[in-house]
């Protein structure tokens, strides 16, 4: 337990440094390794006491010191701690901000894995108050592993981009992300995971009820041998089957007789599944594998 002495003790600490930081007449350089100590001790004091705003205060002021000493990579380690407190003072906007700068040092410190994984953190503590700023983050923290030819390290940043837009019933975004994952497994060599993620995109334009874009996206994502030939890309094809046949009780057997498969999904996936058929079947009835073919972006997946 922090008691009020303690708290006053840091308070007084943190004027301390404040001033010896300042640039005056009577001083001409800020002394940030005296300082820096000083609002350290009294970030952890504050965040101790749960005193979220100082404690928050204190950090930042720590960070910009680490980072005046030639200290980027404590600087992003004590951001972090920033965006923590942020996220404890339910003040969302400056927990992106202080992950996002947590990024942007580990990036000066020359490395990327923390800095992705920052904005991973950041996007995770403010995705239910500000989603799209969480899928900005997420998408730039993908896209910093592609980079370095990391993708293997970013399959829990895309499920948690999938699920948020899916939250949101962004569906066509949702499938595309699992789209750019299944690319992403192909590049490490995850052909499982990139089965799997094909599978889901299908599922997902199927529960928007988007049977032509499913189709589409079932003869793209078959171009890749390890789907066409895998028991994913066979569910798939049955599945698309009873939904051009408009047997809505064959969709429920095949997904039920394909349970197997259907539970290595992710679990909002899962979801979507056990809830088909959408909508009215005879609305659909009748879309062919070779009309959609005809109509399929010449890019493939590859």
């Amino acid at each position: 337990m922090i008691g009020a002495n303690e708290l006053k003790e840091k308070e007084k600490a943190m004027k301390k440094a404040d001033k010896i930081t300042t640039l005056s007449f009577t001083r001409w350089k800020a002394d940030w390794l005296q300082a820096t100590p000083m609002y350290e001790q009294a970030a952890t004091t504050f965040k101790l006491g749960k005193h979220y705003e100082k404690a928050m205060e204190a950090f930042e002021k720590a960070a910009t010191g680490q980072e005046r000493l030639g200290s980027p990579f404590s600087a992003a380690k004590h951001m972090e701690s920033a965006g923590m407190m942020a996220k404890e003072a339910h003040q969302w906007t400056s927990a992106a901000a202080s992950y996002s700068r947590a990024c942007e040092l580990y990036l000066e410190a020359g490395r990327p894995q923390p800095a992705s994984d920052a904005l991973f953190k950041g996007a995770r503590a403010v995705e239910d108050h500000l989603p799209e700023e969480a899928l900005r983050m997420y998408t730039e923290a993908i896209s910093m592993c592609e980079e370095e030819g990391r993708e293997q390290n970013a399959g829990d940043v895309f499920r948690a981009a999938v699920s948020l837009y899916l939250k949101l019933e962004r569906w066509n975004d949702g499938a595309t992300m699992l789209l750019r994952q299944g690319l992403a497994f192909d590049s490490s060599k995850g052909k499982q995971s990139q089965c799997k993620a094909y599978a889901s995109a299908v599922i997902v334009y199927l529960y928007a009820e988007d049977v032509k874009q499913a189709e589409k996206c079932y003869n793209d994502c078959s171009e890749v041998e390890a789907f066409g030939n895998s028991e994913q890309g066979e569910f798939t094809r049955k599945l698309l089957q009873a939904y051009r046949d408009g047997d809505g009780e064959e969709v429920k057997y095949v997904i039920s007789k394909s349970k197997n498969i259907v539970d290595q999904l992710d679990h909002m996936i899962i979801r979507l599944a056990n809830k088909l058929p959408t909508g009215g079947m005879k609305a659909i009835a009748g879309t062919s594998s070779a009309a959609a073919h005809d109509e399929l972006d010449p890019d493939d997946l590859t």
